[in-house]
């Protein structure tokens, strides 16, 4: 496999941060649902159509945002323990949440479906969800102990390293790309990954509705990354999406001691893989005055009309705050 692919600054370009926005839901908070007024832990987006599905690492919920709107509308997951769908360190049941991280659009026949993935970080978060039937009222939803297949991917040690972390996707070629990132623990003789790997579509799909009679499919096209530091903190994966012929990620650099605990977060980034064998390169993100952005960017979708325009979507680690959703600018030679 060789070496892993370094990533350097790239001088010449910006990622300036524009306009932010606080994402509440339309009709506020339920207590029947338990579902709170505003979006939170957002982890992953994804476009539906023309709204954005967010992904929540610490709430069964998956939000619809209208982005030319104000419309931000709520789809419930099935209640974790307790019946509950919130999960945190006040309640004292944070383990047992979905720890869902990464959320893809698969196209369809008549429509796209929704797939969100489990970080795999504990055996506790190696759940898949599907949804689909948009149209209908609620959408179908599907939620599946994927556990098998995160012990496949956990064996292959060359992605996940000593410490399984699943953190965003996209699909490209007939395949999911899936990628981990490297905040782990040592463990065992191993480091942890920044890693991509792949898997195809459709033999996860098969295996999602019939995981008892199929077996879970193998990740192949295994790379790996250095994705650099920012002050001194090693930065993270936190999300891809299609960029062209290339992979736009997103990084986050946080001093936490292993994949399941919180840290500082010193900043985050937005660079370039390109195909093939070529150089990463990234530019971390700033506010409009030329501040370093001191958040984590958690998931990131390209504008499908403007590929300068980006919106992200940053977790600020607390409960109580809304996650939100972040226009991003890039500036300077950005695919060149």
């Amino acid at each position: 496999m060789g070496s892993p692919r370094c990533a350097t600054i790239e001088a010449g370009w910006q990622a300036v941060v524009t306009h932010r926005r606080a994402l509440w839901y339309s009709d506020g908070g339920n207590e029947r649902d338990d579902r709170p007024a505003h979006v939170r832990a957002g982890s992953g987006l994804a476009w539906i159509g023309e709204r954005l599905a967010v992904v929540q690492d610490d709430a069964s919920f998956v939000a619809l945002v209208t982005v030319a709107g104000a419309k931000v509308e709520a789809i419930a997951l099935p209640r974790g323990e307790g019946g509950l769908r919130q999960f945190d360190d006040a309640r004292g049941n944070k383990k047992f949440k979905l720890d869902l991280e990464a959320c893809v659009a698969i196209p369809g026949g008549s429509e796209d479906l929704l797939l969100a993935l489990g970080s795999g970080s504990s055996k506790r978060r190696r759940h898949v969800v599907v949804i689909d039937r948009w149209t209908d009222t609620p959408p179908r939803v599907q939620l599946t102990d994927a556990s098998a297949w995160y012990r496949r991917l956990e064996q292959e040690t060359r992605f996940a390293g000593s410490d399984l972390n699943i953190e965003g996707a996209l699909v490209a070629d007939e395949h999911l790309t899936l990628v981990g990132r490297g905040n782990g623990a040592a463990r065992h003789g191993d480091v942890p990954r920044n890693a991509t790997c792949r898997v195809h579509v459709d033999t996860l799909l098969d295996w999602i509705d019939d995981p008892d009679r199929l077996a879970p499919p193998s990740p192949g096209d295994v790379a790996q990354f250095d994705l650099g530091a920012l002050g001194g903190v090693p930065l993270g994966f936190t999300d891809v999406a299609v960029y062209g012929n290339d992979v736009l990620y997103t990084a986050a650099a946080e001093a936490s001691a292993d994949a399941r605990l919180d840290g500082a977060v010193i900043g985050s980034v937005i660079g370039l893989i390109p195909r093939g064998d070529g150089r990463p390169r990234y530019a971390p993100m700033t506010d409009v005055a030329g501040a370093t952005l001191r958040d984590k960017v958690e998931g990131v979708v390209v504008d499908p009309t403007n590929p300068r325009r980006l919106l992200v979507i940053i977790d600020g680690d607390d409960a109580t705050r809304p996650s939100e959703l972040c226009e991003v600018e890039l500036r300077g030679g950005w695919g060149n």
